[in-house]
């Protein structure tokens, strides 16, 4: 037992000295939990709503300002009178359509048909778009309603879960091969003892940060025809959009995962630090993305986290490529994102490489 109490404390102190471990430990676990408690909810909020109708129809501008006035949507703002384009560019969630004679007179015949574009990308936020609006009509209206309303869902008709969840999991999958195996790179060398050798070496820091990032790119790459493989043939995931544009914008994330897994090599001592640093960013990378929870729900506070995430822009990216079909504007937008972010990173890591070269 005296052997056993030694080990134990031994192991205790080892790992209680280093300042890094004491705050991943006790820091890191409350902190998150303080963060997303207040942040993660499935409740759909800041839903944007479009209207389309003539401007005199008072009835149907009626029932969008009823919608606002719950408190469950915002008024969207939208460049295009097309409800259907409305929806594809990302600017509203959903569209108000009024009849072709208009609400008023449809009103007075008893007839008509109101229409609600729902974008279904987000499966749950759908369900609870169709349900709110329900809820609205009828507040205004009562059981019996004095036309028909139709709900019309684009992009997942069906409302299966896994065309929602399945380029989230595509997403985490790349970004968790390239940041783990890229941050115990240099970590290895060092707990190894050749990362000594690697330095006193003829080689100029530019060709060392090359040789440690080009591999987990190509890695990291090689893994993406794989993946969109098994989406589309096993799990049915539509690839509506061009598969060039795909990996266009695969390998500008891959870049930037990278990037973030070489600058966490270089700040960690040993492979251990590496993969606790790695997992701490992981975590709520993934919970801050838009995978499961609705960024919109969260506070703005966190939101501004959410907008500096790479794997936000990532998964909009395969979402509106494989479901919507790629919108120019929207893949343009989130590609120079991206590669900014990439450029910041990468720049970061090859200035705290070379302090580590010292």
């Amino acid at each position: 037992m005296k052997t056993l109490w030694g080990f134990i404390r031994k192991e205790f102190l080892q790992t209680l000295r280093d300042p890094r471990m004491r705050m991943l430990l006790f820091l890191a676990p409350g902190v998150q939990l303080t963060i997303f408690g207040v942040a993660l909810s499935t409740e759909a909020k800041n839903i944007k709503l479009g209207v389309v109708g003539a401007p005199n129809d008072f009835s149907l501008h009626e029932l969008h300002r009823k919608a606002l006035a719950s408190g469950w949507f915002v008024p969207a703002k939208s460049s295009s009178e097309d409800p259907f384009a409305q929806i594809n560019k990302g600017e509203a969630d959903a569209v108000l359509i009024a009849p072709p004679a208009g609400l008023d007179r449809s009103l007075g015949r008893n007839e008509g048909q109101v229409q609600l574009l729902v974008n279904a990308i987000n499966v749950t936020r759908a369900q609870s778009i169709e349900r709110y609006f329900l809820s609205v009509v009828q507040s205004l209206y009562g059981q019996a309603l004095p036309f028909h309303f139709d709900v019309r869902v684009l992009y997942n008709p069906a409302m299966q879960t896994a065309l929602f969840l399945v380029p989230g999991v595509m997403s985490l999958l790349v970004c968790l091969i390239t940041i783990l195996l890229t941050s115990m790179s240099i970590t290895k060398e060092k707990e190894m003892g050749t990362f000594e050798t690697l330095i006193s070496a003829p080689v100029k820091p530019e060709e060392v940060i090359f040789g440690k990032t080009v591999p987990f790119v190509l890695l990291g790459m090689s893994n993406i025809p794989l993946i969109v493989g098994v989406a589309v043939t096993l799990f049915g995931m539509p690839l509506r959009g061009s598969l060039g544009i795909l990996l266009l914008s695969s390998f500008v994330f891959v870049c930037c995962t990278v990037g973030i897994g070489l600058f966490i090599s270089t700040v960690a001592k040993n492979q251990q630090q590496s993969m606790m640093g790695g997992f701490l960013y992981l975590f709520p990378s993934v919970l801050l993305s838009g995978l499961v929870f609705p960024i919109e729900n969260m506070p703005w506070v966190l939101r501004i986290f959410a907008y500096i995430n790479p794997l936000t822009y990532f998964i909009e990216l395969l979402r509106n490529i494989m479901l919507k079909g790629g919108d120019a504007r929207l893949i343009l937008f989130n590609v120079l994102i991206l590669s900014a972010m990439a450029v910041f990173i990468i720049t970061a890591s090859w200035r705290r490489f070379k302090v580590v070269l010292g």
